[in-house]
């Protein structure tokens, strides 16, 4: 499997400044000083081999949409926030006007998580299909709703695609399209659902929008089995510990640290930092990778587990 991520940053998309370009250039300018560069790909070689990924890159702005590929015909997606509109573009481009069967898995519906249906491009295309799949009674209400006038000028109605919802129950193994997908409840206002897909022999996760107490024993052990082994973890890493104990409990999302040890008690092999605080910078989001990369080595037991930080246009072979 191949996991995509076309959207990362939790409750409202974000975008990078003119301000915000600036310093990233300021600051570039500032650690090269004294250097001279014969060419474009002699500045660009320096900047790979010598500046932050803070700097040279932008772990993006656009709310959640995780593709997985395992090789066959249909396309996976979980949840549909903005960054749909890229995942969109980038199914129409690869069927080059032959129709498209899209498997979407939806955490929940609250709006950032399906704000980006309305500009998906493969629902305007006659002969898609498009499976969306939940837990939530809601879930076809919602989809409607938010097109519904006057929030939005096309209808959900006037869409060309076959769209058709599908309920499934938590708790239980479902085989789609010879992917087996087990949806989970997860704490979270309105109820949301994590998924775990498996493939040929590989395991992935995607919990996003779910806070995790650990000190509850009995729902520690569910997700130290729901993520047992997997060979990728997704995780909802918004806040930090401080916060998710203290002033922000109870608002439905966990911390980098507590990702951690769920994956450490899980033997999980790759612990992805997902959902980004809409107000935290570049900079900001790489000193939490580095803090949790740092707090795993202080913790670690008989094996590492491998810590990334989620970016728009991250993909990883599971």
């Amino acid at each position: 499997m191949r996991v995509r991520f076309w959207g990362t940053r939790g409750s409202i998309p974000v975008a990078l400044t003119s301000a915000d370009i600036r310093d990233k250039v300021a600051e570039a300018l500032y650690r090269a000083q004294g250097r001279s560069f014969a060419s474009v790909g002699e500045a660009y070689d320096y900047a790979v081999a010598h500046l932050d990924f803070s700097l040279t890159h932008t772990f993006g702005g656009h709310s959640p949409c995780v593709e997985i590929e395992n090789g066959g015909d249909e396309y996976f997606v979980c949840d549909m926030g903005s960054g749909a509109r890229p995942f969109g573009a980038h199914v129409l481009a690869r069927q080059s006007g032959r129709p498209a069967s899209v498997n979407v898995f939806m955490s929940h519906v609250h709006w950032d998580h399906i704000m980006g249906f309305p500009f998906f491009g493969p629902a305007y295309a006659a002969g898609t299909r498009i499976r969306i799949h939940g837990c939530h009674d809601t879930l076809e209400h919602a989809f409607r709703l938010q097109q519904a006038p006057p929030c939005f000028p096309v209808e959900f109605s006037q869409l060309a695609a076959q769209i058709e919802f599908v309920k499934l129950a938590p708790g239980r193994s479902h085989e789609v399209s010879g992917v087996q997908v087990t949806p989970a409840p997860q704490m979270h206002s309105g109820d949301s659902y994590g998924y775990r897909f498996e493939h040929g022999g590989k395991s992935f996760v995607y919990t996003t929008d779910s806070e995790h107490k650990l000190e509850n024993r009995a729902q520690t052990d569910r997700f130290v089995r729901f993520f047992h082994g997997a060979d990728v973890v997704v995780f909802d890493a918004m806040y930090s510990l401080a916060d998710a104990i203290s002033v922000k409990a109870d608002w439905g999302h966990s911390s980098n640290i507590i990702g951690v040890e769920l994956c450490q008690m899980a033997r999980v092999k790759h612990l992805v930092l997902f959902h980004h605080e809409p107000a935290y910078d570049d900079a900001t989001i790489e000193s939490v990778l580095r803090e949790t990369r740092r707090f795993e080595e202080l913790t670690r037991g008989a094996r590492a587990l491998q810590i990334s930080a989620a970016y728009d246009g991250l993909e990883l072979d599971v």
